[in-house]
């Protein structure tokens, strides 16, 4: 099972994209402790839009509460890592992968990423900037590992409008 796993998130915004896109892609959101907003925020809802009820999550207490609860892999993204996302074979169906991001102003604390430097990577990108938006990072990370696992059955057409919409008049 893919997994998100947001370490102390502080802006509401990203954290409801995040929950869009983690409804759209079938993958679980943890979020860890402190959180800089309420869950019921008005701001994380707006994001969410109105997916947030289909939406699997969990909030830990602390990352030693996330850990005792939570066995697989652990992939750590920060701007100090050496191998880009795409270096990592995903496809361990019977595994729990999570994919870790820190909070948007200071990342994943150095001492937990000092324990697994070999599962620290980093988006590639040019030195302009010091990072991506925490929210369009985990969209990049999720699509690539769906793409290494074909998709996982989700759904390649358009189910509302129907498969033939662009062709009719």
């Amino acid at each position: 099972m893919n997994n998100i796993v947001l370490y102390q998130p502080e802006i509401p915004q990203n954290t409801g994209n995040i929950m869009r896109t983690c409804v759209a892609t079938n993958t679980k959101l943890h979020l860890i402790k402190p959180l800089g907003f309420k869950v019921d925020d008005a701001s994380l809802k707006r994001s969410g839009v109105n997916y947030i009820d289909k939406l699997d999550w969990q909030i830990y207490e602390d990352w030693e509460d996330f850990k005792s609860k939570n066995e697989g892999t652990y992939y750590y993204f920060t701007r100090y890592g050496h191998k880009p996302h795409t270096s990592f074979d995903y496809n361990k169906k019977d595994e729990n992968l999570y994919f870790i991001f820190g909070k948007e102003s200071t990342g994943i604390p150095k001492e937990i990423l000092k324990k697994d430097l070999e599962h620290c990577m980093r988006i590639p990108m040019t030195d302009n900037v010091r990072a991506l938006n925490v929210s369009n990072s985990v969209a990049i990370v999720i699509y690539e590992v769906l793409r290494q696992q074909d998709y996982n059955d989700l759904l390649m057409e358009e189910p509302h409008k129907g498969n033939d919409f662009l062709e009719r008049d």
